[in-house]
């Protein structure tokens, strides 16, 4: 899908990876960028700029775990500029606790980390359906690929997420529908960067994983899986390879996650 000309809406958008897509949409020509996150004074800035430098953007405070909320960006979203051709739910929440993280923490995973992207799915579909076209752009992990070692929900929660994105492919592919996963490592976003700062050991496994990308990397990334509709955004070389030993040797990928992240635990 050429991004030149289509409506998005995307979820988390004041910071990070969601503020990096928004403004690289609009810089590929997007007739409009619908800006949301739960900063509404971040989403403002974010919509803002992309007007300034000649783009169409709104903004709206939203909470991605709302499906009412994800209800009513879908609806603004065609109002304002009669379609929604690409919906990013891009918000996601990270702990860093392991399988006993209190249940609120568990629960607040499930809603931001996969839910958002049931309610997004079941938001945005109907009319996509309708018209034989769009695409849902769901933000996982390379943890939903291969794991976060010292944390448990997002581990987990972002596997799901990944599984989630397969069975929609599957699912309307052949009805118009196109999704793509983005399946980055380590993003120089403030989710890491205090994280690794502090010293935490997940933190500093995933830092210790691969080359840390920028946000803006990972929105060229997601330009170039979208023009090619690629099912996998990978933003890091690594995780394909990693994913395919996952696969083939799961016991000895294992050992070897192990003795990587002791040694990045070690390390600092």
């Amino acid at each position: 899908m050429e991004i030149a000309d289509r409506v998005f809406v995307i979820t988390g958008a004041g910071h990070g990876i969601g503020a990096a897509m928004a403004r690289r949409f609009a810089r590929e020509g997007a007739r409009a960028v619908v800006v949301s996150d739960l900063d509404a004074d971040a989403a403002d800035e974010v919509a803002d700029s992309i007007v300034q430098t000649g783009g169409t953007a709104l903004s709206r405070p939203a909470d991605a775990a709302s499906r009412d909320d994800l209800r009513d960006l879908v609806a603004l979203a065609r109002t304002e500029y009669g379609a929604l051709d690409v919906l990013c739910s891009n918000a996601g929440v990270a702990f860093g606790t392991g399988v006993h993280a209190p249940d609120v923490q568990w629960a607040k995973s499930w809603e931001v980390n996969v839910l958002q992207h049931v309610h997004a799915a079941q938001a945005a579909l109907p009319a996509m359906l309708r018209a034989g076209h769009g695409y849902l752009v769901i933000t996982a992990s390379g943890a939903g690929l291969l794991s976060a070692p010292g944390d448990a929900p997002y581990t987990v929660t972002k596997h799901a997420a990944v599984g989630l994105a397969e069975w929609l492919a599957i699912t309307y592919r052949e009805r118009g529908i196109r999704v793509s996963a983005v399946c980055p490592l380590g993003v120089r976003t403030d989710l890491l960067v205090p994280a690794i700062e502090a010293g935490h050991p997940a933190a500093k496994a995933i830092a210790a994983a691969a080359p840390l990308r920028e946000p803006d990397e990972v929105a060229a990334s997601v330009v170039e899986g979208i023009e090619s509709e690629r099912f996998l955004i990978l933003p890091h070389q690594s995780v394909s390879p990693a994913y395919a030993h996952k696969a083939l040797a799961p016991d000895e990928w294992i050992d070897r996650t192990i003795r990587e992240t002791a040694a990045a635990t070690r390390r600092g």
